[in-house]
């Protein structure tokens, strides 16, 4: 009788202690997302800060579920490929990327690996995705119609300047998106009956150059095409166009950095939103699935106090259209 009163408790107690097992805490899933950056980790943090709040929000934390594999291109094109192998090789699960060149490097590293493009040119025009609404293949996240932001500002630059003729155009050939983006200027300018002065610069290095050229020609005004290269060096652009006393305009951020005025898209929110694209393919979600957004809020920034500076007065009516006036 004690015997089975003891097998029968032993019976019990293992079946008890069973369900406990189950309730053991799981490992932690971690997940491992790979940044492709076209420039260097100082000119890009602002931008990498937005994406890890946006993570944050969404419950990733970088030393408990989720690890970052930074690459940096430090604003040389070619070494986006390599970089992009490195990630490849890593086995991570996912890529964040920026701008046409790091996401067609992206591109041509896997096409298993799902990207994500926090910022790109017309993703559609340069052949980085089908569509908008279906992108296929591996690709998603947010795209931007470059183009036609860059023939506004030079509206924007006429109507600051009425007697403008000649404008130069800071643009990087090695950015397929900026090839589109010089067309539509060329349309617009012939319009606004301006005629435009292309200066191609393919790193930081070529900058002085640029800007001794503008003024050998004796432009105007330079309007800066986006490129991520042009954009992480949005202070040293301010700089070289205020010591040449040359009007420019370029992104929004250009007129934060000491620019006369920026139009475009907020940069930070765009990578911030990154966030969002990568829990859903963390959680599942194929990116040929998830379409690509484009960005609705544009802004116009005008510093004044670089309008001063270069004995400029900006008419009020620019002024009143204006969504933030640096003084």
């Amino acid at each position: 009788m004690n015997k089975r009163r003891k097998l029968v408790f032993a019976l019990g107690a293992g079946a008890f202690v069973a369900p406990l097992g189950s309730f053991a805490q799981q490992p932690v899933k971690i997940a491992r997302i790979g940044w492709l950056g076209s420039n260097s980790a100082a000119a890009s943090a602002t931008r990498v800060d937005a994406l890890r709040a946006g993570l944050r929000e969404l419950g990733y934390v970088e030393g408990k579920n989720l690890v970052i594999e930074y690459r940096w291109a430090e604003d040389k094109y070619d070494r986006l490929p390599e970089l992009a192998a490195e990630l490849v090789g890593l086995k991570v699960d996912l890529i964040v990327t920026h701008g046409t060149p790091g996401t067609r490097a992206a591109k041509q590293a896997t096409t298993a690996i799902p990207i994500v493009m926090a910022v790109s040119g017309d993703a559609v025009k340069t052949g980085l995705i089908a569509s908008l609404a279906r992108p296929g293949g591996n690709i998603t996240g947010t795209s931007y119609f470059s183009p036609e932001l860059n023939a506004k500002q030079l509206e924007l630059l006429k109507d600051a300047l009425p007697r403008i003729r000649r404008v130069a155009v800071l643009f990087n050939s090695g950015n397929a998106a900026n090839a589109t983006a010089l067309e539509a200027m060329k349309g617009t300018a012939r319009s606004l009956k301006l005629e435009l002065q292309p200066i191609d610069v393919r790193s930081p290095a070529d900058f002085n150059g640029a800007f001794s050229e503008m003024s050998k020609r004796s432009v105007n005004a330079v309007a800066i095409v986006d490129d991520p290269i042009l954009i992480s060096n949005a202070g040293v652009l301010a700089s070289l166009a205020a010591s040449h006393r040359i009007p420019a305009i370029g992104f929004s951020a250009f007129a934060d950095s000491g620019g006369l005025m920026g139009y475009g898209v907020n940069f930070p929110a765009l990578f911030r939103r990154a966030a969002v694209f990568a829990d859903k393919i963390l959680k599942g979600a194929k990116p040929a699935d998830i379409p690509v957004e484009q960005p609705t809020l544009f802004e116009l920034i005008v510093n004044l106090k670089t309008a001063k500076a270069l004995g400029i007065k900006i008419p009020q009516t620019l002024l009143q259209r204006a969504d933030k006036i640096i003084e």
